[in-house]
């Protein structure tokens, strides 16, 4: 009778669990909070996307330094300088070993902030796949765009470019004429 009994308590939990819904993932979507995200430089120190948000908008690039991301960085950088005066922060992480992206992140003159990824923790964060991809976020931290693929032509960075300079309240930049006319 006693085991009787301890199987249908046991058959009663397992019902209750499976029948419980499980955790909510939130998806990544334009409109929805950016995913609570912690990643730290290349000096160690943490970086924090909520609280990066809490100052302003960011605009995050999750790349790397092959061909195609290294024809795409110009216009990119293009973003940052055009737009870090009103606030903008541009965070990349790249996917990349350490020792790689420190000569990269010289060779290239990055200004910004950024960080290494090497197992790509970040991409499930952020559920993409995609190399490269860039998520605007605005300041308080919801999605404002997404844009996933390469695009060496610049067309991509221009409408994300748009998009900053609405977040940011001011006329916005050509980055592929900019690139271009330093060419």
């Amino acid at each position: 009778m006693t085991r009787i009994l301890a199987s249908i308590v046991l058959f009663s939990a397992c019902a209750v669990l499976n029948a419980a819904d499980p955790a909510p993932v939130n998806k990544v979507a334009i409109g929805e909070a950016a995913p609570a995200f912690k990643i730290k430089d290349a000096t160690g120190k943490v970086i924090d996307l909520a609280e990066l948000t809490a100052k302003g908008p960011v605009l995050v690039r999750l790349t790397c330094g092959c061909s195609g991301c290294d024809k795409e960085l110009s216009y990119f950088q293009e973003i940052h300088e055009a737009y870090k005066g009103q606030g903008l922060i541009s965070l990349y992480v790249f996917k990349e070993p350490d020792a790689k992206v420190a000569k990269y992140a010289t060779d290239k003159k990055l200004g910004m902030l950024y960080a290494v990824d090497s197992k790509g923790d970040s991409w499930d964060v952020f559920q993409t796949k995609t190399m490269p991809t860039n998520i605007l976020i605005e300041k308080g931290g919801k999605i404002i765009s997404i844009a996933a693929g390469c695009d060496p032509s610049g067309l991509l960075a221009n409408k994300v470019s748009n998009k900053a300079a609405k977040l940011v309240g001011t006329d916005a930049v050509d980055v592929k004429v900019k690139v271009n006319d330093k060419k």
